[in-house]
C-alpha cells in the first residue's frame, strides 16, 4: 500500500468514526446540534387526600409506566411520617405509603418531572393479551348487547372499523332503546369504558382500559381520562372512547393500563386524587447530559462530562485549539498568508478571546512594539542567544506589569487583561521578528506580523462563534473530522490564492491582443 492510499484510508477511517459518534449522540442519546434548542419539561403532581379512621393505614397508588417516547427525569414521594416503598405489580409500578396509626385528614404527594424524546427507538414488546373474558349479562341486557353488536358488525369490515363503529354508536346523540338500556342514565366514564370492553369481549376481541393525563400547562385539580386499548394485528391500538379516534394524543401521558385500581386506601375513607401540571422550558443539551449520566450510558462514563466542572471549563478552551489549527493550515497552505510561526496565531487568538478583539489587538501591538525597541538595544550588547531570550522574557513581564499598573491607575479595565497574553510566545515573537528585521528587513517583519495578526483575528472569529464553541465541547469527536481535513490539506501542493493573484498580471500581459 503506497503512502497516498494509506493516507486516504486513515482519513476515511477518522471521518467515519467522528461522524458516526456524532450521529449516535444526536439520534440515540438526544444531543442537539444547535446550542439554543429548548425542550418542554412537564412537572406533574398527584395529590392524594383521605380521612384516616385511627387504624393502620396503607395507601397504594399506580405509578405511570416508562415509555420509549418519554423520559422521567425525577420522581419524588412526600408524605408526613409515613413509610414508603415502590412495589411491582401485574400492571406496572405502584407506590405504597404505610403508617401504624393515623387519624383525621391525610395527604400524600407524588411528583414527576418528564420530557418527550425527539427520536424514538422502536422496541419489541412482549405485551401480549390474555383471552378475553366473556361478561355475564342478564337476559334483557344480553339481548340488547347482541342486537347492538349485530348492527355494528353490519357496518364494519374488520376489527379496527368494528371498534370505531361501536364507540361511535354508543356515543350517538340520539341513542336507540338498546343503547339507552346498556348505557343507563348518567353512566360514569368507568362504566362506559367497561361496557365497551365487555362488548368487545363478546366478539372475542381483547381490550383493556387505559388511563391517561392530558398535559396542559398551569392546570390544577385535573383527573385522568379513560381510553380503550384494543389488540389488533399483533399490536395494541388506542381508541378515544368518546370519538373513536385511533392513536395516542400528542399531549397525553399514559398513567395506567389494565383494570387494576388506580388508588387503594386501607384504614381510610373519602379518598380522592387530583393532578396539577406545570410546564417549564429547559436546554435540550442539559437534559440530554443529565438523562444519559443518570442512565450511566457507556459513552457518557468515558466522556468530558464525567470530569469535574473545573476540568470541563478548561477543556472548553482546549477543544477550540483544533479549530484554530485548521484556520492556520487553510490560511498558510491554501491562501498563502505568511505568519510568524504556526502556533503564534492560535495562541494570540486564545488571548483575544480573554481580552476582546479590539483591546487585545491594541495591547498586542503595544507590547510587541516596545519589545522590539528594547530588543534592538540588547542586540548591541553582543549577548549570547540564551541570555538574550531570557532577558526578553523579563522585559515582556515588566512591560505587561507596567501596562496593568498604569491602566489600573487610569481606570482602564480592558488594558489590565494584557496578562492573558502568553509571555513566552510574546518573548519568542519579539526575538523572531528582531532577527527577521536584521536578516530580511522591516518589510518582511511587517508582512509576517500582519499575516499572524490577520490569521489570529480570523481564528478568533471562528473560535468565538457560539455554534462552533458548542459543537467542539459537546461533540469532541469533531476533532477526528478536523484532523482528517488537515491531513487532506497537508497533501496540497498546488498554487496558493495569493500566488494566483501575483501571477494574474502576467497572465493579462501575455494575453493576445
Amino acid at each position: 500500500m503506497n503512502v497516498k492510499l494509506r493516507l486516504y484510508v486513515i482519513v476515511i477511517l477518522l471521518m467515519s468514526i467522528g461522524i458516526g459518534v456524532i450521529a449516535y449522540k444526536h439520534y440515540i442519546l438526544g444531543f442537539p446540534l444547535l446550542p439554543d434548542q429548548k425542550k418542554a419539561v412537564w412537572s406533574v403532581e398527584a395529590r392524594i387526600d383521605f380521612t384516616a379512621r385511627g387504624d393502620p393505614v396503607i395507601v397504594s397508588f399506580a405509578l405511570p409506566p416508562q415509555a420509549p417516547d418519554i423520559i422521567f427525569t425525577q420522581e419524588e414521594f412526600a408524605s408526613p411520617d409515613y413509610g414508603f416503598s415502590e412495589l411491582p405489580s401485574t400492571s406496572g409500578r405502584r407506590a405504597q405509603w404505610s403508617k401504624r396509626s393515623a387519624n383525621g385528614h391525610q395527604t400524600a404527594y407524588y411528583r414527576l418531572s418528564m420530557h418527550e424524546v425527539d427520536h424514538v427507538v422502536s422496541s419489541i414488546t412482549n405485551d401480549l393479551p390474555t383471552e378475553p373474558k366473556k361478561p355475564e349479562f342478564d337476559e334483557l341486557h344480553k339481548t340488547a348487547a347482541t342486537t347492538l353488536l349485530d348492527q355494528v358488525r353490519n357496518k364494519s369490515a374488520n376489527t379496527e372499523t368494528f371498534t370505531r363503529e361501536l364507540i361511535t354508536t354508543l356515543n350517538s346523540d340520539a341513542p336507540n332503546q338498546n343503547q339507552g338500556l346498556l348505557l343507563k342514565e348518567q353512566a360514569s366514564e368507568d362504566y362506559k369504558t367497561q361496557l365497551i370492553i365487555d362488548l368487545l369481549a363478546l366478539e372475542g376481541i381483547s381490550a383493556r382500559i387505559v388511563r391517561g393525563l392530558y398535559l396542559q400547562s398551569n392546570r390544577r385539580k385535573q383527573s385522568l381520562s379513560n381510553f380503550v386499548e384494543v389488540y389488533i394485528g399483533n399490536e395494541w391500538l388506542l381508541f378515544n372512547q368518546t370519538t373513536g379516534k385511533i392513536g395516542k394524543p400528542k399531549n397525553l401521558l399514559v398513567w395506567q393500563r389494565g383494570d387494576e385500581s388506580l388508588l387503594d386506601v386501607i384504614g381510610g375513607k373519602n379518598s380522592q386524587i387530583s393532578f396539577s401540571i406545570i410546564k417549564n422550558v429547559q436546554s435540550t443539551r442539559n437534559l440530554a447530559v443529565k438523562d444519559n449520566l443518570n442512565q450511566q450510558a457507556t459513552l457518557m462514563d468515558f466522556s468530558i462530562y464525567s470530569l469535574p466542572i473545573e476540568q470541563q471549563n478548561a477543556f472548553k478552551m482546549i477543544l477550540l485549539l483544533p479549530i484554530g489549527a485548521l484556520i492556520v493550515v487553510i490560511m498558510r497552505l491554501i491562501i498563502g498568508i505568511r505568519t510568524s510561526g504556526t502556533f503564534m496565531p492560535i495562541l494570540i487568538a486564545l488571548a483575544l478571546i480573554q481580552t476582546t478583539l479590539i483591546s487585545g489587538i491594541i495591547l498586542f501591538l503595544i507590547v510587541i512594539s516596545i519589545g522590539l525597541l528594547i530588543r534592538s538595544y540588547l542586540s548591541r550588547l553582543n549577548l549570547l542567544f540564551v541570555a538574550r531570550i531570557s532577558a526578553v522574557i523579563i522585559v515582556v513581564i515588566v512591560i505587561m506589569a507596567g501596562i496593568s499598573i498604569i491602566s489600573n491607575k487610569f481606570g482602564i479595565d480592558q488594558a489590565m487583561s494584557v496578562t492573558f497574553f502568553p509571555m513566552i510566545i510574546l518573548s519568542w515573537t519579539i526575538e523572531r521578528m528582531s532577527v527577521l528585521w536584521e536578516e530580511d528587513g522591516p518589510r518582511e517583519v511587517l508582512i509576517q506580523g500582519s499575516g499572524s495578526l490577520l490569521t489570529a483575528v480570523i481564528a478568533y472569529l471562528f473560535m468565538t462563534n457560539r455554534t462552533i464553541e458548542y459543537l467542539t465541547f459537546n461533540f469532541p469527536e469533531l476533532m477526528l473530522v478536523n484532523l482528517a481535513f488537515i491531513l487532506i490539506l497537508g497533501q496540497y501542493t498546488g498554487y496558493r490564492l495569493s500566488e494566483l493573484y501575483r501571477f494574474h498580471s502576467l497572465d493579462r500581459r501575455n494575453a493576445p491582443r
